[in-house]
């Protein structure tokens, strides 16, 4: 037997300053809160819990449809409805202390000062081991500007962040930009610890039996293993830019696409659209990333982040 095998096998990865006992994470606005999950998952086998992204108050989201399957995929335009700040920490966030689940918040703001209190807010309560900052919203101050768009609005909401909180700070990117490395490189320089890529893209669907979009909100979010190759292309990008770890995502499916993400680069992954097809989709990726560490002789996962750079 190789002598490798002999050892246990060590799943653990670190993102920044947080260590995670596996790579394999929920994105967010694809798990709730957790606790909707909790009779198909053992939370705490997880790597970590990134919860539905929350804002200052609590906010709707767009009118129905919101969700429309498509070819490998999914649109969604739900609008970030969430509970807001005050309720997941009051109504939510119990549970997961509970479970002893790693669990990294999500959240977003219109402005630079309510990303700012909104990290505050999240950075004092008791069971949050990091943030995830979704810059892939519209600066209402600054015309509708994305701030995951434009380097100079992304740098100063994300030093700002920086600036309001001592928790591990990680930035989502949107995709919808020309040059992700570029972004990836103005989020590091604001202080990010860790990048999160890719958000969804930008897609419309239309009925062509009365010619009109079939999102309420005309475009929405796409999603699903339709993307993976798009995300595969720019975590490898990034990972030659930057030197922060990268938490990629965008259609994962099987223990087979994780390897891949981690390969170009990433140093976890987060599964989303997947939860929708199969809620206990990350515990079978766990067992099969095992088996394949065990059939390739590889006793940490973490020798597998950038092996495609080698």
């Amino acid at each position: 037997m190789n002598v490798s095998m002999k050892r246990n096998i060590d799943l653990s990865v670190k993102i920044g300053t947080l260590k995670l006992k596996n790579p394999v994470m929920t994105a967010s606005g694809t798990f709730g809160y957790g606790d909707e999950y909790s009779e198909f998952v053992d939370i705490h086998k997880l790597g970590a819990v990134v919860v539905k992204g929350l804002s200052l108050k609590p906010k709707e989201g767009n009118p129905p449809p919101r969700i429309v399957e498509t070819p490998s995929g999914m649109l969604n335009a739900i609008g970030l409805q969430n509970i807001g700040i005050d309720a997941f920490v009051k109504r939510k966030l119990p549970y997961l202390r509970e479970v002893r689940a790693k669990v990294i918040a999500n959240f977003f703001g219109d402005s630079v000062g309510e990303y700012v209190q909104a990290a505050e807010k999240l950075s004092a309560a008791d069971g949050i081991h990091a943030l995830e900052m979704n810059i892939s919203c519209p600066n209402k101050q600054e015309g509708w500007i994305v701030f995951g768009t434009d380097p100079r609005v992304a740098y100063e909401v994300v030093s700002a962040v920086r600036k309001a909180t001592t928790l591990p700070l990680i930035v989502k990117l949107s995709p919808n930009v020309t040059d992700i490395a570029a972004m990836a490189r103005t989020a590091e320089d604001a202080g990010a610890d860790a990048l999160s890529l890719i958000n969804t893209l930008t897609g419309m669907a239309i009925d062509i039996r009365n010619g009109k979009p079939k999102l309420a909100n005309t475009v929405g979010g796409l999603s699903g293993p339709a993307i993976r190759p798009v995300a595969v292309r720019m975590v490898y990008e990034c990972y030659r830019k930057v030197k922060i770890p990268i938490i990629g995502m965008g259609g994962i499916l099987s223990a087979d696409d994780v390897i891949e993400f981690m390969l170009a680069g990433a140093a976890a992954v987060a599964v989303g659209t997947g939860n929708f097809i199969n809620p206990r989709i990350t515990m079978d990726i766990l067992g099969e990333l095992k088996i394949y560490m065990k059939s390739q002789g590889i006793h940490a996962v973490s020798r597998l982040t950038g092996g495609a750079h080698c």
